[in-house]
């Protein structure tokens, strides 16, 4: 895909594309009408390949006619009948027992698993690059600022390992998420599975079959959530919980990386369009951007689901499809790009020690403070359990990434 609105989104590659919404569809229509066959309610005259039905060419066909009925799902389904022969047996036995939002809602969360898979492999890259970085710098003295002002002594490895656990929290989060803990979403017309059990011979278990074909998708079998929302608020906060984690990094890469305190630059800066002089941090402005705007994403999810009503609502459901592609797009190119940022991340000690030089006594008030309590001199350093502090986030990130 090409976003000229958002630099970075062809990272992000065929994740929710129109043409893996196509697929993903496909592949649910697919699975269920094999099921079918399977479980002697169609014939074997009905097992059909639909994917070589429809193809990227008819995209545009299909999003104006989804207008008429308000989802892709009729007109695919009318597109893939007059090509399978309407009078076939796969024509007439193709998406039987199901209805639109099966469809759309299985095929959404196809793609966010594989949004998922894509963001996982970029935090652990993370986590690694991190590890990394705080061993290397946990006795790397520098001044620790609150409220943008020098507060005390600190390490950039605590600095880091302060980054790192965030970004565990965000991995915990997606790995949570993955396998087969997503559901898919087979209900029927109002979630009763009602023309399913019409379909099948008497005593024959709807939920049985419900479960090999989420079992066929890699998905998990699930109780019908057409008016209950919240698989789709998971993913939204699983990814909102990342660019969290990642908007701390940037906006902190951004402050030490300003001129007058460059503490932190980017490996490969962006350029000026008419000052040549300057290299600008354009991966943390870019993830930074992404993190701020990811939030609003998913409380538009989150403000669907409440809007529920019956079994199947009018409109809040429709609010999630494209919220959902763009929220899990921005995560996975911020993803990249925090990985990249980590990566090419340049420390400049001997800045950050001149910066506590310059800092001068006013660093250690409380330390002083805190000695005269007890009635001892000050210690020569004041970086207190910093030492265990960075090893205890370091044993967390090496039971991720041994």
């Amino acid at each position: 895909m090409a976003d000229l609105f958002w630099p970075g989104d062809h990272r992000a590659r065929d994740v929710l594309s129109d043409e893996a919404f196509l697929a993903a569809m496909l592949d649910v229509e697919q699975a269920w009408l094999a099921a079918l066959v399977a479980a002697d309610v169609a014939p074997v005259r009905a097992r059909a390949d639909l994917g070589g039905l429809v193809g990227p060419g008819d995209l545009p066909g299909l999003a104006e006619r989804a207008e008429a009925g308000g989802n892709p799902v009729l007109p695919l389904l009318a597109l893939l009948r007059s090509r399978l022969g309407a009078e076939t047996d796969a024509a007439r036995w193709l998406h039987r027992g199901l209805t639109s939002q099966d469809v759309v809602d299985t095929a959404l969360v196809l793609l966010a698993r594989a949004a998922l898979d894509d963001v996982a492999t970029h935090l652990g890259a993370q986590v690694t690059t991190l590890v990394a970085l705080v061993e290397e710098h946990r006795s790397t003295a520098m001044t620790a600022r609150t409220l943008t002002q020098h507060a005390v002594p600190t390490t950039f490895g605590l600095v880091a390992a302060g980054w790192l656990g965030g970004v565990l929290d965000a991995h915990d989060e997606v790995a949570a998420l993955g396998g087969r803990t997503l559901p898919a979403q087979l209900g029927g017309a109002a979630g009763t599975l009602a023309a399913l059990g019409e379909l099948l011979a008497p005593g024959h278990d709807p939920l049985a079959l419900t479960t090999e074909v989420a079992t066929a998708l890699g998905l998990a079998p699930a109780v019908p959530w057409h008016g209950v929302r919240s698989p789709l608020t998971r993913v939204g906060d699983a990814a909102v919980r990342c660019t969290d984690a990642w908007g701390h990094v940037a906006h902190d890469v951004l402050t030490l990386a300003r001129p007058e305190i460059a503490e932190l630059s980017e490996g490969a800066g962006g350029g000026s369009s008419t000052m040549p002089h300057k290299a600008n941090p354009v991966l943390a402005v870019l993830v930074r951007r992404a993190a701020l705007t990811t939030p609003q994403l998913a409380a538009t999810l989150h403000l669907a689901a409440a809007d529920q009503v019956d079994q199947r609502a009018d409109g809040a459901w429709h609010a999630e499809w494209a919220t959902l592609r763009d929220l899990l797009r921005r995560t996975c190119t911020a993803a990249s790009q925090t990985a990249d940022l980590l990566a090419g991340l340049r420390v400049h000690p001997a800045r950050m020690a001149a910066t506590l030089e310059a800092a001068g006594s006013d660093v250690r008030a409380e330390q002083r403070s805190m000695a005269a309590l007890t009635g001892r001199d000050p210690r020569p350093t004041y970086l207190g359990a910093t030492d265990a502090l960075v090893d205890a986030v370091l044993h967390r990130a090496r039971e991720v990434t041994p």
